[in-house]
Protein backbone atom coordinates (compact mmCIF):
# COMPACT_ATOMS: atom_id res chain seq x y z
CA UNK A 1 0.00 0.00 0.00
CA UNK A 2 0.92 3.45 -0.48
CA UNK A 3 2.18 5.97 1.75
CA UNK A 4 -0.29 8.46 0.62
CA UNK A 5 -3.15 5.91 1.11
CA UNK A 6 -2.00 4.77 4.76
CA UNK A 7 -1.72 8.62 5.28
CA UNK A 8 -5.42 9.06 3.96
CA UNK A 9 -6.54 5.99 5.73
CA UNK A 10 -4.97 7.64 9.11
CA UNK A 11 -6.76 11.33 8.56
CA UNK A 12 -10.08 9.79 7.80
CA UNK A 13 -10.26 7.88 11.15
CA UNK A 14 -9.69 11.07 12.45
CA UNK A 15 -12.01 13.24 10.75
CA UNK A 16 -14.41 10.51 11.55
CA UNK A 17 -13.83 10.23 15.51
CA UNK A 18 -13.86 14.44 15.53
CA UNK A 19 -16.78 14.40 13.89
CA UNK A 20 -18.29 11.78 16.89
CA UNK A 21 -16.56 14.80 19.50
CA UNK A 22 -18.72 17.31 17.88
CA UNK A 23 -21.60 15.49 18.54
CA UNK A 24 -21.34 14.73 21.87
CA UNK A 25 -20.51 18.19 22.40
CA UNK A 26 -24.17 18.87 21.39
CA UNK A 27 -25.74 16.41 23.92
CA UNK A 28 -24.14 17.97 26.93
CA UNK A 29 -26.87 19.61 28.61
CA UNK A 30 -28.79 19.55 31.26
CA UNK A 31 -28.37 15.43 31.85
CA UNK A 32 -24.96 16.31 32.32
CA UNK A 33 -25.57 19.11 34.99
CA UNK A 34 -27.22 16.30 36.66
CA UNK A 35 -24.21 14.08 36.53
CA UNK A 36 -21.75 16.91 37.79
CA UNK A 37 -23.98 18.09 40.63
CA UNK A 38 -25.42 14.08 42.05
CA UNK A 39 -21.41 13.60 41.92
CA UNK A 40 -20.18 16.72 43.53
CA UNK A 41 -23.51 15.78 46.37
CA UNK A 42 -21.50 12.95 47.38
CA UNK A 43 -20.35 14.08 50.65
CA UNK A 44 -20.40 11.07 52.56
CA UNK A 45 -20.10 8.12 50.03
CA UNK A 46 -17.81 7.03 47.20
CA UNK A 47 -17.73 7.57 43.41
CA UNK A 48 -17.48 4.05 41.97
CA UNK A 49 -16.95 3.51 38.15
CA UNK A 50 -17.62 0.53 36.28
CA UNK A 51 -18.22 -0.60 32.76
CA UNK A 52 -17.50 -4.21 30.82
CA UNK A 53 -15.35 -4.99 27.29
CA UNK A 54 -13.77 -1.35 26.21
CA UNK A 55 -16.18 0.47 28.32
CA UNK A 56 -14.83 -1.42 31.29
CA UNK A 57 -11.29 -0.38 30.23
CA UNK A 58 -12.57 3.66 29.67
CA UNK A 59 -13.98 3.44 33.11
CA UNK A 60 -10.83 2.52 34.68
CA UNK A 61 -10.04 5.89 33.29
CA UNK A 62 -12.66 8.04 34.33
CA UNK A 63 -11.81 6.65 37.75
CA UNK A 64 -8.35 7.57 37.26
CA UNK A 65 -9.03 10.82 36.20
CA UNK A 66 -11.21 11.80 38.79
CA UNK A 67 -9.14 10.48 41.53
CA UNK A 68 -6.17 12.89 40.24
CA UNK A 69 -8.47 15.91 39.72
CA UNK A 70 -10.36 16.03 43.49
CA UNK A 71 -13.01 13.51 43.34
CA UNK A 72 -11.82 10.56 44.65
CA UNK A 73 -12.97 7.38 42.66
CA UNK A 74 -12.44 3.91 42.63
CA UNK A 75 -12.71 1.22 39.57
CA UNK A 76 -15.10 -1.87 40.02
CA UNK A 77 -14.67 -5.01 37.90
CA UNK A 78 -18.21 -5.80 36.91
CA UNK A 79 -17.64 -9.84 37.05
CA UNK A 80 -15.96 -10.15 40.27
CA UNK A 81 -18.97 -7.54 41.81
CA UNK A 82 -21.44 -10.70 40.92
CA UNK A 83 -18.79 -12.67 43.03
CA UNK A 84 -18.47 -10.90 46.39
CA UNK A 85 -17.35 -7.02 45.46
CA UNK A 86 -20.87 -6.35 45.33
CA UNK A 87 -20.22 -5.61 48.97
CA UNK A 88 -17.71 -2.75 48.14
CA UNK A 89 -21.02 -0.54 47.11
CA UNK A 90 -22.75 0.91 50.04
CA UNK A 91 -25.24 3.57 51.04
CA UNK A 92 -24.33 7.63 49.56
CA UNK A 93 -22.44 6.27 47.14
CA UNK A 94 -22.65 7.38 43.68
CA UNK A 95 -22.59 4.34 40.73
CA UNK A 96 -21.20 5.45 37.63
CA UNK A 97 -21.70 2.01 34.73
CA UNK A 98 -20.61 3.23 31.25
CA UNK A 99 -22.17 0.56 28.22
CA UNK A 100 -23.00 1.39 24.66
CA UNK A 101 -25.87 -1.03 24.71
CA UNK A 102 -26.86 -0.72 28.35
CA UNK A 103 -27.57 -4.47 28.45
CA UNK A 104 -24.03 -6.15 29.44
CA UNK A 105 -25.10 -8.90 31.43
CA UNK A 106 -22.22 -8.63 33.79
CA UNK A 107 -24.18 -4.93 34.63
CA UNK A 108 -27.26 -6.16 35.31
CA UNK A 109 -26.09 -7.41 39.12
CA UNK A 110 -24.81 -4.10 39.79
CA UNK A 111 -27.80 -1.89 38.15
CA UNK A 112 -30.38 -4.46 40.63
CA UNK A 113 -28.53 -3.86 43.15
CA UNK A 114 -28.23 -0.21 42.98
CA UNK A 115 -31.70 0.10 42.26
CA UNK A 116 -32.81 -1.76 45.20
CA UNK A 117 -30.98 0.73 47.58
CA UNK A 118 -32.76 3.94 47.36
CA UNK A 119 -29.50 5.78 49.36
CA UNK A 120 -27.18 4.60 46.31
CA UNK A 121 -26.96 6.78 43.20
CA UNK A 122 -27.13 5.31 39.80
CA UNK A 123 -25.45 7.16 36.93
CA UNK A 124 -26.14 5.38 33.70
CA UNK A 125 -24.08 6.69 30.17
CA UNK A 126 -25.12 4.25 27.09
CA UNK A 127 -25.85 4.89 23.74
CA UNK A 128 -29.28 2.83 23.81
CA UNK A 129 -32.45 5.05 25.51
CA UNK A 130 -34.85 1.69 25.78
CA UNK A 131 -32.17 -0.07 27.40
CA UNK A 132 -31.43 -1.97 30.67
CA UNK A 133 -29.46 0.70 32.28
CA UNK A 134 -31.21 4.08 30.88
CA UNK A 135 -34.40 2.99 32.03
CA UNK A 136 -33.06 2.02 36.04
CA UNK A 137 -30.53 4.93 36.30
CA UNK A 138 -31.18 7.54 38.65
CA UNK A 139 -29.55 10.11 36.21
CA UNK A 140 -29.28 9.02 32.48
CA UNK A 141 -27.02 10.39 29.66
CA UNK A 142 -27.41 9.29 26.17
CA UNK A 143 -24.42 8.90 24.18
CA UNK A 144 -24.82 10.12 20.55
CA UNK A 145 -24.70 7.37 17.68
CA UNK A 146 -22.28 7.76 15.73
CA UNK A 147 -19.73 6.13 12.84
CA UNK A 148 -17.12 3.94 14.13
CA UNK A 149 -14.11 4.56 11.98
CA UNK A 150 -12.84 1.79 9.43
CA UNK A 151 -14.56 -0.93 7.15
CA UNK A 152 -18.07 -1.57 8.16
CA UNK A 153 -18.07 0.49 11.29
CA UNK A 154 -18.15 -2.29 13.78
CA UNK A 155 -14.62 -1.86 15.22
CA UNK A 156 -15.24 0.35 18.25
CA UNK A 157 -13.33 3.70 17.60
CA UNK A 158 -15.60 6.77 17.71
CA UNK A 159 -17.78 5.38 20.48
CA UNK A 160 -14.61 4.88 22.87
CA UNK A 161 -13.37 8.04 21.87
CA UNK A 162 -17.02 9.81 22.89
CA UNK A 163 -16.62 7.83 25.99
CA UNK A 164 -13.15 9.12 27.12
CA UNK A 165 -13.84 12.08 25.92
CA UNK A 166 -17.15 13.02 28.11
CA UNK A 167 -15.30 10.92 31.47
CA UNK A 168 -12.37 14.17 31.02
CA UNK A 169 -15.82 16.61 30.45
CA UNK A 170 -17.07 15.15 33.81
CA UNK A 171 -13.92 15.67 35.46
CA UNK A 172 -12.53 18.60 34.61
CA UNK A 173 -15.97 20.32 35.30
CA UNK A 174 -15.85 18.69 39.42
CA UNK A 175 -12.10 20.05 39.57
CA UNK A 176 -13.03 23.19 38.61
CA UNK A 177 -16.37 23.49 40.50
CA UNK A 178 -13.68 21.89 43.38
CA UNK A 179 -11.69 25.25 42.58
CA UNK A 180 -8.94 22.07 42.85
CA UNK A 181 -5.93 23.75 41.32
CA UNK A 182 -2.23 23.27 39.99
CA UNK A 183 -0.80 22.44 44.11
CA UNK A 184 -3.82 20.40 44.57
CA UNK A 185 -2.98 18.23 41.37
CA UNK A 186 1.01 18.40 42.87
CA UNK A 187 -0.04 16.48 45.98
CA UNK A 188 -1.59 13.74 44.16
CA UNK A 189 1.50 13.53 41.56
CA UNK A 190 4.91 14.04 44.07
CA UNK A 191 6.83 12.15 41.28
CA UNK A 192 5.39 13.81 38.23
CA UNK A 193 7.51 16.45 36.02
CA UNK A 194 4.41 18.09 36.80
CA UNK A 195 5.12 18.03 40.30
CA UNK A 196 8.61 19.15 40.58
CA UNK A 197 7.57 22.26 38.23
CA UNK A 198 5.31 22.91 41.09
CA UNK A 199 7.56 22.78 44.00
CA UNK A 200 7.46 25.63 46.05
CA UNK A 201 10.31 27.16 47.96
CA UNK A 202 8.56 25.70 51.28
CA UNK A 203 8.77 21.87 49.84
CA UNK A 204 12.70 22.54 49.76
CA UNK A 205 13.66 24.97 52.44
CA UNK A 206 15.93 24.59 55.61
CA UNK A 207 13.97 24.77 58.75
CA UNK A 208 15.37 24.49 62.41
CA UNK A 209 18.44 23.97 63.41
CA UNK A 210 19.69 23.49 59.91
CA UNK A 211 18.97 27.81 59.31
CA UNK A 212 22.16 29.24 59.52
CA UNK A 213 21.10 31.91 62.14
CA UNK A 214 23.53 34.15 64.62
CA UNK A 215 23.17 36.81 66.95
CA UNK A 216 23.62 40.21 66.12
CA UNK A 217 25.98 40.75 68.86
CA UNK A 218 28.64 38.08 68.13
CA UNK A 219 31.91 39.19 66.86
CA UNK A 220 33.29 38.37 64.06
CA UNK A 221 35.65 36.33 64.86
CA UNK A 222 33.13 33.81 66.28
CA UNK A 223 30.69 34.43 62.55
CA UNK A 224 33.83 33.43 60.80
CA UNK A 225 33.72 30.04 62.96
CA UNK A 226 30.13 29.37 62.21
CA UNK A 227 29.76 30.01 58.53
CA UNK A 228 32.83 27.12 58.53
CA UNK A 229 30.22 25.21 60.86
CA UNK A 230 27.30 25.46 58.92
CA UNK A 231 28.55 25.12 55.33
CA UNK A 232 26.48 27.14 53.60
CA UNK A 233 28.22 30.05 53.01
CA UNK A 234 26.35 32.43 54.87
CA UNK A 235 24.67 33.40 58.28
CA UNK A 236 21.57 34.73 58.86
CA UNK A 237 21.89 37.56 61.28
CA UNK A 238 18.67 37.87 64.15
CA UNK A 239 18.56 40.40 67.10
CA UNK A 240 17.53 39.57 70.48
CA UNK A 241 13.41 39.27 69.35
CA UNK A 242 14.28 36.99 66.92
CA UNK A 243 13.68 39.53 63.90
CA UNK A 244 15.99 38.61 60.91
CA UNK A 245 17.74 42.30 59.88
CA UNK A 246 20.82 40.83 58.32
CA UNK A 247 23.35 38.64 56.58
CA UNK A 248 26.21 37.92 56.16
CA UNK A 249 27.79 35.51 53.06
CA UNK A 250 31.54 34.23 52.70
CA UNK A 251 31.89 36.69 49.94
CA UNK A 252 31.52 39.67 52.11
CA UNK A 253 34.06 38.04 54.12
CA UNK A 254 36.62 37.69 51.33
CA UNK A 255 35.84 41.31 50.30
CA UNK A 256 36.54 42.43 54.05
CA UNK A 257 39.76 40.31 53.99
CA UNK A 258 40.68 42.54 51.37
CA UNK A 259 40.03 45.75 53.07
CA UNK A 260 43.01 45.15 55.26
CA UNK A 261 40.59 46.40 57.89
CA UNK A 262 40.91 44.65 61.77
CA UNK A 263 37.41 43.45 61.60
CA UNK A 264 37.80 40.21 63.83
CA UNK A 265 36.92 42.04 66.65
CA UNK A 266 33.72 43.94 65.47
CA UNK A 267 30.05 42.89 65.75
CA UNK A 268 28.79 41.12 62.99
CA UNK A 269 25.51 43.94 62.96
CA UNK A 270 28.54 46.84 62.23
CA UNK A 271 29.13 45.11 59.02
CA UNK A 272 26.16 42.36 58.10
CA UNK A 273 24.11 43.65 55.15
CA UNK A 274 20.76 45.20 56.48
CA UNK A 275 17.29 44.02 54.64
CA UNK A 276 18.16 40.75 53.49
CA UNK A 277 16.20 38.89 50.40
CA UNK A 278 13.08 36.89 51.65
CA UNK A 279 10.57 35.55 49.76
CA UNK A 280 7.17 33.98 50.96
CA UNK A 281 7.08 30.03 51.56
CA UNK A 282 4.65 29.65 48.94
CA UNK A 283 6.43 31.01 45.72
CA UNK A 284 7.60 28.24 43.05
CA UNK A 285 11.03 27.35 43.47
CA UNK A 286 11.50 28.11 40.15
CA UNK A 287 10.81 31.75 40.67
CA UNK A 288 13.14 31.63 43.92
CA UNK A 289 15.92 30.52 41.31
CA UNK A 290 15.43 33.22 39.10
CA UNK A 291 15.22 35.76 42.08
CA UNK A 292 18.73 34.24 42.62
CA UNK A 293 20.14 34.43 38.90
CA UNK A 294 18.71 37.84 38.72
CA UNK A 295 20.06 39.25 41.75
CA UNK A 296 23.48 36.90 41.42
CA UNK A 297 22.80 35.43 45.13
CA UNK A 298 23.14 32.06 46.10
CA UNK A 299 21.03 31.89 49.12
CA UNK A 300 17.38 33.70 50.52
CA UNK A 301 15.25 33.86 53.45
CA UNK A 302 11.89 32.94 53.65
CA UNK A 303 9.07 34.23 55.37
CA UNK A 304 5.33 33.24 55.63
CA UNK A 305 2.68 35.55 54.60
CA UNK A 306 3.52 39.77 55.20
CA UNK A 307 5.75 38.85 58.39
CA UNK A 308 8.81 39.16 56.46
CA UNK A 309 11.41 39.83 59.26
CA UNK A 310 10.21 36.58 60.98
CA UNK A 311 12.70 34.05 59.01
CA UNK A 312 10.92 30.40 59.64
CA UNK A 313 13.21 28.57 56.72
CA UNK A 314 16.24 29.24 54.41
CA UNK A 315 16.45 27.97 50.41
CA UNK A 316 20.10 27.58 49.00
CA UNK A 317 20.73 27.77 45.05
CA UNK A 318 21.49 23.81 45.45
CA UNK A 319 18.67 22.95 47.12
CA UNK A 320 16.54 23.91 44.26
CA UNK A 321 19.12 22.31 41.07
CA UNK A 322 19.38 18.80 43.32
CA UNK A 323 15.51 18.92 42.87
CA UNK A 324 15.76 18.83 38.94
CA UNK A 325 14.57 22.64 39.18
CA UNK A 326 16.33 24.71 36.54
Amino acid sequence: MQNKKLLNIAKEVVAIEAQSLQKLKSNIGKSFEKIIKTILNCKNGKIIVSGVGKSGIIARKWSATFSSTGTPSFYLDASDASHGDMGQITSNDVVILISLSGESDELKNIIQYASRNRNIKLIGVTSKQDSLLYKNADVKFLLPSVKEAGPGSFVPTSSTTVQIALGDAIAITCMKSKKFGKLDFKKFHPSGSLSIKLKTVEDLMLIGSKIPFVNENISMKTALKNIEKKGLGVLVVKDKHDKTNGILTDGDLKRLSNSRLNYQNLKIKKVMKKKPISVDKNMLAAQALSIMNAKKITSLCVHQSNKRSKTIGFIHIHNILNANIT
